[in-house]
């Protein structure tokens, strides 16, 4: 039989379960989205721009089995994708990444996009290929999807000549897709070793990361079997429930909230699962992390890479768990409950929510109360996305989490933009639950346009703006140690004319009288199929214990000299403006 390459790379595509493809079609890619319209299982979504399609198929590899797929054009598309890939890669996000090419069947040069993709790609992805016949097609996106999700997920490349995708090839067979099959986990000794660690702890710590977000009930059980409290990291918010009463919050060392530096002062053994202790999951690394580390994660190298390991596992999180979980009850039985414990972990939360709202001001909107009433008006399973910015850290601090893999943010890549199109994502995959965005107003004019695909789409997101007119969160880096903030001004963005433009709704907040009645229009008028956007007057004048605990630590790795510079700097300009 005769098949195009583009007819071969749909078959592919529906045999290992991709649900959407995003991007916009280019010379390059006529063929392939000609082919994609003929699907009954893929739906193709238009963007309008790349960058918003590659956040869109994260949402997609985040929060649901199947996986996200780019169609893009060479070059401009790939550039325009570059960011999204990238944070898929950091983060551990699986998604394919599928580029037409320049021909390979003529000695042509210098053609249309053409410059070495793969090289590009290469620090973006965890592998490249360009298909040089029909016949590898299929077998490399098959190939492809079994990379991005084995071990630490993440994007893969794969280039298809416009050739090859336009022109037909005799085909002898067509493959048939064989799901990889899950690794077993081999380390009963180390097993065996972390129990006993762990039956012998009198203050054992669980910190969880993204890397467990298919463990919540084994983390649950591990924890009340230990009687321990959990931390989570940035990423890994929605992995232990947030009204546990062993919930600690995110974080546990000089930037987390207190609930969390209190529980885990006297830690003697920690187990971390799914975590690399990263930059920010450790407020720059100021984390104190007991010998006792028993380290679990998928990916060998996170392995004691910035923390020494007593006993480190190889593995998935929920395979791990469930032989410790046996190991455990084998050799010791459960700790019982100490109300104690779980009375200072909820009075040191109300303590820290107290401290929000004597922070009240006329005419702005209070953060701690913002996320009061939304956790009142939504769902449990709510999915919230999230940008990158000092929203990012009062989300962390203040909106408690119920659901397991209901949270969606970008971290270690860090890229502003992420959570206007993600939370598209997020809705074409999970149409009837609600979908929540929050977005600082510099991330916002980021990928703000993508609102005009969840209105032509007829997706009901809510997209709360917090405007205050500057880069927020390194406005307050710069203002601590040098007591001005320079080039972080964005100007006065019309947010009322953004929603006009895209389609969507528009509600302003701006004072906390205004908090409970925005929100429930909002979720009204999202019931209905139209994207709607809130524009909060946000007070951002309390800073984030990740804020000042990340500040403090770094001012404090400065050499004797440096801090003294430092310190003068800011008080002469105190004193002289």
């Amino acid at each position: 039989m005769k098949r195009t390459g583009a007819w071969l790379a749909v078959y592919a595509l529906e045999q290992i379960g991709a649900r959407f493809t995003f991007g916009i079609p280019g010379v390059h890619t006529t063929e392939l989205y000609d082919a994609l319209n003929n699907s009954n299982r893929i739906t193709q979504v238009l963007v309008t721009h790349e960058g918003g399609a590659a956040f869109m198929a994260d949402a997609i590899g985040r929060l649901t089995d199947s996986i996200g797929v780019l169609t893009v054009v060479p070059a401009a598309g790939l550039t325009h994708a570059a960011s999204g890939i990238g944070e898929a890669f950091l983060d551990g996000v699986p998604m394919l990444v599928i580029s037409g090419g320049p021909r390979t069947d003529t000695p042509h040069r210098y053609q249309l996009h053409q410059m070495d993709t793969h090289r590009f790609m290469g620090g973006l992805t965890k592998a490249t290929f360009r298909v040089e016949r029909h016949e590898d097609v299929a077998p490399t996106l098959f190939k492809a999807y079994e990379i991005a999700i084995s071990g630490e997920p993440g994007p893969v490349y794969v280039e298809l000549p416009v050739n090859i995708l336009l022109l037909t090839e005799e085909i002898a067979e067509l493959p048939s897709f064989q799901p990889p099959q899950t690794a077993r986990v081999e380390a009963a000794d180390d097993i065996a070793r972390a129990a006993g660690l762990l039956a012998k702890a009198k203050h054992p710590r669980i910190f969880a990361g993204w890397g467990a977000r298919d463990a919540t009930a084994e983390l649950i059980h591990l924890a009340e079997w230990l009687d321990a409290p959990v931390a989570t990291t940035l990423q890994g918010l929605s992995i232990f429930p947030g009204n546990h009463p062993l919930h600690v919050g995110f974080g546990f060392g000089a930037s987390a909230v207190p609930a969390a530096q209190n529980a885990f002062a006297h830690c003697d053994c920690m187990i971390a699962i799914g975590t690399r202790f990263a930059e920010i999951a450790t407020g720059s690394y100021g984390a104190a992390v007991p010998d006792n580390l028993i380290h679990i994660d998928i990916n060998p190298a996170a392995i004691g890479a910035n923390y020494p390991a007593r006993v480190g596992i190889t593995g998935d999180a929920a395979a791990v768990l469930n032989e410790l979980l046996t190991a455990l009850e084998a050799c010791a039985p459960p700790r019982p409950p100490s109300p104690g414990r779980r009375e200072q972990i909820a009075r040191d939360k109300a303590a820290y929510r107290e401290s929000w709202y004597r922070h009240d001001a006329a005419d702005i909107v209070n953060p701690a109360r913002f996320f009061d009433e939304l956790r009142r008006a939504i769902p449990d399973d709510s999915i919230l996305a999230i940008d990158d910015g000092n929203h990012t850290f009062l989300t962390a601090e203040l909106m408690p989490i119920h659901a397991a893999k209901s949270v969606i943010l970008p971290t270690d890549f860090n890229c502003m933009g992420y959570a206007v199109p993600a939370a598209i994502g997020a809705k074409l995959a999970f149409p009837a639950r609600s979908v929540q965005a929050i977005v600082g107003d510099g991330a916002f004019m980021m990928t703000c346009m993508e609102i005009l695909t969840a209105s032509s789409n007829g997706l009901g997101v809510v997209y709360y703006v917090f405007n205050d007119g500057e880069l927020a969160q390194i406005a307050q880096a710069q203002s601590i140690p040098y007591g001005r903030k320079p080039c972080t001004q964005i100007g006065k963005l019309n947010i009322e004319g953004v929603a006009v433009a895209t389609g969507a709704a528009f509600l302003p907040m701006n004072d906390n009288a205004a908090i409970a009645g925005v929100i429930a229009e909002a979720n009204a008028i999202a019931r209905g199929g139209r994207p709607v956007i809130v524009g909060v007057r946000i007070d951002y004048s309390k800073r984030t214990a990740f804020t000042l605990g990340a500040v403090k630590t770094n001012f404090g790795r400065f050499p004797l000299n440096e801090k003294l510079r430092f310190l003068t700097r800011a008080a002469v300009r105190h004193i002289v403006g």
